[in-house]
This record gives structure tokens, C-alpha cells and sequence, in this order.
């Protein structure tokens, strides 16, 4: 019986820090979105290359120096939203160091 009315108080005290706010689930929600989006990403740079070598006036041709420039977009597209995801993470992990620092 103790363990249920430990495992409701804990519950009761999760939500209530999670609607005022007290604890966030952005850096968890980041962890997803960064997930979703490097999976995406590779298709979403296959559909607008046409796109993107017209405004660079880049002929479009399936020689080695072609593929090598989209492999070197994708690894840099790749390594920018990695680190930007990072940083955000890392931002709220400094929230958290402070928060639990200040008590």
C-alpha cells in the first residue's frame, strides 16, 4: 500500500513541476526532433538539388564531382543540425545544473 501512495505523491509532484514549469521536456523532445530531422534530411536534399544547382548554375550530371559535392552537402547539413541540437541541449542541461545548484 505505501509503494502505491509513494508511486501517486511521486506522480503528483512530476506533474505539478512539469505544469509550472519547474521541469522540462525540450531536451528530451529535442533528442526526437533531431532524430526525425537527420532521417528526413538526406530526402529533402535529393528533392531540391535541381533546385539548388539552377541558382549555383551548376550543370546537372551524374560525374564523380557531382556526387562528391552532394555527399560533402549532406555530411554538412548533417554535422550543422547535429551541433545546433547540441547547443540546445546544452542549454537546457546549464538550466538544469543551475536550478538544481541554487537548492
Amino acid at each position: 500500500m505505501s509503494e502505491v501512495l509513494y508511486l501517486i505523491d511521486h506522480t503528483c509532484k512530476k506533474m505539478y513541476n512539469f505544469l509550472t514549469f519547474k521541469t522540462f521536456i525540450t531536451p528530451i523532445v529535442l533528442i526526437y526532433f533531431y532524430y526525425i530531422g537527420a532521417v528526413i534530411m538526406p530526402f529533402v536534399i535529393y528533392y531540391y538539388k535541381r533546385k539548388i544547382f539552377k541558382k549555383l548554375g551548376v550543370i546537372i550530371s551524374l560525374n564523380w564531382k557531382i556526387k562528391l559535392l552532394l555527399i560533402a552537402v549532406f555530411l554538412f547539413a548533417e554535422l550543422i543540425w547535429r551541433m545546433g541540437f547540441e547547443a540546445l541541449i546544452g542549454y537546457f542541461q546549464i538550466h538544469n545544473a543551475i536550478l538544481h545548484s541554487a537548492h
